[in-house]
């Protein structure tokens, strides 16, 4: 079992900036993708950014440019820097990982969530 703990979230205005972290526990395999979802009130929830293990990085256009996400193995936490934030990009940010070994299942693992607002 893994669990995901994130924290960073809060209230900024735009223009502003706030680092979320995620760290896992537990049984992590050497195959997996680390992501972060994000949904606003009244919207499906979107992938904003995911890292793979191997360092591959990918992002919504929506945020090219602004966001960044990176991950220190030694601690098991990846991170998502949020540069430029517009008031759409306020919402609930969640952090995902999927793992598997060479061979076996896919298991997906989400954390609780953080708010992220931002004020006009």
């Amino acid at each position: 079992q893994v669990q995901l703990v994130e924290s960073g979230g809060g209230l900024v205005q735009a223009g502003g900036s706030l680092r979320l972290s995620c760290a896992a526990s537990g049984r992590i395999f050497s195959i997996n993708v680390r992501n972060w979802y994000r949904q606003a009130p009244g919207k499906e929830r979107e992938l904003v950014a995911a890292i793979t293990s191997g360092g591959s990085t990918n992002y919504v256009d929506s945020v090219k440019g602004r966001f960044t996400i990176s991950s220190d193995n030694a601690k098991n936490t990846v991170y998502l820097q949020m540069n430029s934030l517009k008031f759409e990009d306020t919402a609930v940010y969640y952090c995902n990982l999927n793992t598997r070994s060479a061979y076996g299942p896919e298991y997906r693992y989400w954390g609780q969530g953080t708010q992220v607002t931002v004020s006009s």
